[in-house]
């Protein structure tokens, strides 16, 4: 049975079917259709060598130079600590060895002088010669015990694991945090009710009642430092200064890493600075104002303003910036309006601050409590919704991919390592373990 051509305007009758897309065509429009066909290879030729001439002109040299200078830096801050402990236990054995010297000299002077005397009085007793004979072996003894000091000493050579330096498959990676995994290991939170945190790959920070702590992957306290200045807004960490910087409400500060030393920023002028986040070599701060800026400082030498992005650039007057993430050349905003009770999720260029997509986002404003986010590794971002207590992760691209249901409140979140999640509550600090599917 013949079937006329399905090509618009033809009354030939079809000479044949093409099985691709299922169409009766005479043979004129056949070898139309065909030609149409082969003409789409010319653009796909055209990319797919575009492709190849991008591979071949590939330098695996430069395009690792970042990578090895991490990984320079990081040997180089490793070098560094070691030869801060080598000093201090150089110091220590100088001190030891020095006090254990000079209670010797000050022993070896009394029995010095008790000698002198009985030799000037001439007049001695046995129980003198035994009491002096006892003391000097006595001495004796101690003095060959610091002159053997070498084998006093033990060492053990540095063990490092392997998650120390963690290089992330080449392949892309799809997280499904629909079903979060149990709590893996939790902190309490002692006094206070200050819910920040800060990590910097190998720790997490945060306040204690009067401290600030440093804390590992099993949530077990390394070190602390008084902290009684006011109360903190946000923290992040510095690659590049090797320290974490704390956003108070009258004051900014550094928070050494290997020494807890809390030291006052001068440079940066006096605002209400409300977020932070920090690139390699930027800081970027925004402000609790009426009409919120963002200001983009840099971070070497000194820390020093060089650019601001101010109202109705960052957001509306009367809008705030709950919160800003540094990632790959962007930043992701949180923007609330209390006015309207409206929360909106934007992502921007860090270089030009245009805007990359924006999402508006079912979670009610609230006065007092800023929304948060993180960055997940695979280019996704999690939202912390302490209102209705659950998790929203979005996708690259900006769009709701899941609503994860959470026990308590989460106030705070962060990845700790690229397998780690921490959830930060009124009551303390959850870590859920994260799994991956490639």
């Amino acid at each position: 049975m013949s079937h006329p051509c399905t090509a618009p305007t033809c009354k030939r009758i079809s000479r044949a079917l093409c099985y691709c897309c299922q169409q009766n065509l005479c043979l004129q429009h056949l070898n139309e259709h065909n030609a149409v066909l082969v003409s789409q290879l010319n653009p796909l030729t055209d990319e797919i060598n575009g492709l190849g001439d991008r591979l071949n002109v590939l330098n695996v040299q430069t395009m690792l130079s970042d990578c090895r200078h991490k990984l320079e830096q990081w040997r180089l801050d490793c070098y560094e600590k070691i030869n801060q402990f080598f000093e201090q236990r150089c110091l220590e054995l100088d001190r030891l060895v020095t006090v254990k010297l000079d209670t010797q000299r000050e022993k070896t002077i009394e029995v010095q002088s008790k000698i002198a005397e009985l030799l000037r009085e001439q007049d001695v007793t046995r129980n003198d010669i035994e009491s002096l004979t006892s003391h000097i072996h006595h001495l004796k003894r101690e003095l060959d015990t610091i002159e053997q000091i070498h084998s006093r000493i033990d060492t053990h050579s540095i063990l490092i694991p392997d998650h120390l330096i963690q290089i992330e498959e080449l392949t892309e990676r799809k997280l499904d945090l629909s079903h979060l995994s149990p709590v893996y290991k939790t902190i309490n939170r002692l006094g206070g009710n200050c819910k920040v945190i800060a990590i910097n790959g190998n720790f997490l920070l945060m306040q204690q009642g009067n401290n600030l702590c440093l804390i590992d992957r099993e949530m077990t306290i390394i070190k602390k430092s008084l902290y009684f200045q006011d109360a903190i807004f946000d923290m992040c960490w510095s690659s590049i200064l090797s320290r974490f910087i704390v956003i108070s409400e009258n004051g900014t500060y550094f928070v050494d890493e290997n020494t807890m030393a809390i030291e006052t920023l001068q440079s940066i002028e006096k605002r209400r600075w409300f977020s932070c986040t920090c690139s390699d070599a930027f800081l970027f701060a925004s402000t609790l104002e009426t009409e919120p800026s963002i200001v983009k400082f840099s971070m070497s030498p000194t820390v020093i303003a060089i650019k601001e992005w101010k109202t109705p650039y960052t957001c509306a007057s009367g809008e705030r910036i709950d919160n800003i993430v540094y990632n790959n050349s962007t930043l992701a905003l949180m923007i609330s309006n209390v006015n309207t009770g409206t929360m909106r999720m934007e992502l921007r260029s860090s270089d030009t601050f245009d805007r990359i997509w924006t999402l508006t986002l079912d979670i009610a404003t609230n006065k007092l409590i800023a929304t948060r986010c993180c960055l997940l590794n695979c280019g996704e971002w999690l939202v912390a919704d302490f209102n209705t207590s659950c998790l929203v992760q979005i996708t690259i691209d900006g769009k709701i991919k899941n609503k994860i249901p959470y026990d308590t409140a989460p106030y705070r979140i962060a990845l700790f390592g690229p397998d780690l999640l921490v959830v930060s509550t009124k009551d303390g600090i959850n870590s859920h373990k994260i799994l991956y599917e490639y």
